[in-house]
């Protein structure tokens, strides 16, 4: 009796060990795949931070760039926020083709400057007229009306159309009126001798705000924040002292 259940016993002990076996296999393999997926998570969080950080530097590079122009410190001083796109990509006949990321300052109600959000810019349109190479802009918000903009919408431009005129710091240094926003180039005919500028598709960027914070936040939390962010420093620094530190300075 027993030699007949022998071999079937010795079957079965196979069987569970191939089992067995299988199970671990499958558990091995599961376990990096999980590891990766969280290593590749957190590579992904830094590039997003490291890629926050340098938008701001550079952001602080243009704004020493720009406070080096004639009439622009009085022009910053007076602002309400700026928005600074340090790489624009070229700028076709009429249209952005490629487009750039950018930083949002804003000044608080005390007059100095607050905390950055960051925006994708889509396009630049001249009209007819044709842009050069891409290099880095910046828009001067001179009223409330140019700020809410981004505050209280996504996907929206700053243009006629939209109810805000965008005049060339090129053209207005000649003794054009100043509009609701000032469009400034550090790249030497990009908006050419365009009188207005239309910057259309801009966009929160979430994902980088979010890196850059490290919890999530609104582009109205990050514009409207207090709290102590050093990181931005030398971008207000070099973006300059408001023109009353009694209030808010241009107010409309």
């Amino acid at each position: 009796m027993l030699s007949r259940s022998f071999p079937g016993a010795i079957a079965t002990a196979l069987m569970l060990l191939t089992a067995t076996s299988a199970v671990h296999a499958q558990a091995v393999d599961v376990a990096p795949a999980a590891q990766g997926g969280k290593a590749g998570a957190g590579d992904t969080a830094t590039r997003r931070q490291q890629a926050a950080a340098k938008r701001l530097s550079d952001a602080a590079g243009v704004a020493g760039s720009m406070s080096a122009a004639p009439a622009m410190p009085d022009l910053l001083a007076r602002a309400r926020g700026v928005y600074i796109v340090p790489t624009y990509g070229r700028a076709a006949l009429g249209v952005g083709a490629e487009g750039g990321a950018g930083v949002l300052i804003v000044r608080q109600s005390s007059g100095s400057w607050g905390n950055p959000a960051f925006f994708n810019l889509g396009g630049i349109s001249l009209g007819l007229q044709a842009g050069a190479e891409g290099g880095a802009i910046a828009l001067v918000l001179m009223n409330q009306k140019a700020v809410d903009s981004f505050r209280k919408r996504n996907n929206f431009s700053l243009s006629a159309d939209a109810g805000i005129t965008v005049v060339n710091f090129a053209r207005m240094a000649q003794g054009s009126t100043t509009g609701d926003v000032v469009a400034w180039s550090g790249s030497k005919g990009l908006f050419g001798n365009a009188a207005t500028v239309a910057i259309n598709d801009i966009r929160y960027n979430q994902r980088l705000t979010e890196a850059y914070y490290g919890k999530p936040v609104t582009a109205m939390q990050a514009i409207d924040s207090s709290e102590p962010n050093p990181q931005a420093d030398p971008l207000r620094r070099a973006l300059g002292k408001p023109a009353s530190t009694s209030g808010v300075a241009g107010k409309p």
